[in-house]
């Protein structure tokens, strides 16, 4: 009877532990924002055009389904500034509104 009871509270406490593992990986890898997650062919097409048309620089996030456009892609240019490419469903370019976020990813001292 012991032995049961033991082996209960031991189950209940590999299950909870593993469940924080699991949630931590999530965190640690970034999953918990959706947009940063978006893959598939019509998505890395969107990320192919997003870099040809800001000339280059590293995609940190997208989005489908945006409210600007089908897809949004976040874009690092070279020089830290970041841009958000906005493109409809056959991947034409909409508009580059800037995020004006600094290359550490605070508001900049002109964001409102």
């Amino acid at each position: 009877m012991v032995y049961a009871k033991k082996s209960k509270v031991f189950l209940a406490a590999l299950a909870a532990a593993v469940m924080l593992l699991v949630a931590g990986v999530a965190y640690a890898n970034g999953n918990d924002s959706p947009e940063q997650q978006t893959t598939g062919p019509g998505v890395e097409k969107a990320k192919s055009v997003a870099l040809d048309h800001t000339n280059g620089g590293r995609v940190s996030a997208t989005e489908v389904g945006d409210e600007e456009g089908y897809y949004e892609v976040e874009v690092i240019r070279e020089d830290g500034s970041q841009v958000d490419v906005h493109l409809d469903r056959d991947f034409n370019v909409l508009g580059t509104p800037a995020d004006n976020e600094g290359p550490d990813d605070k508001d900049a001292p002109n964001d409102d």
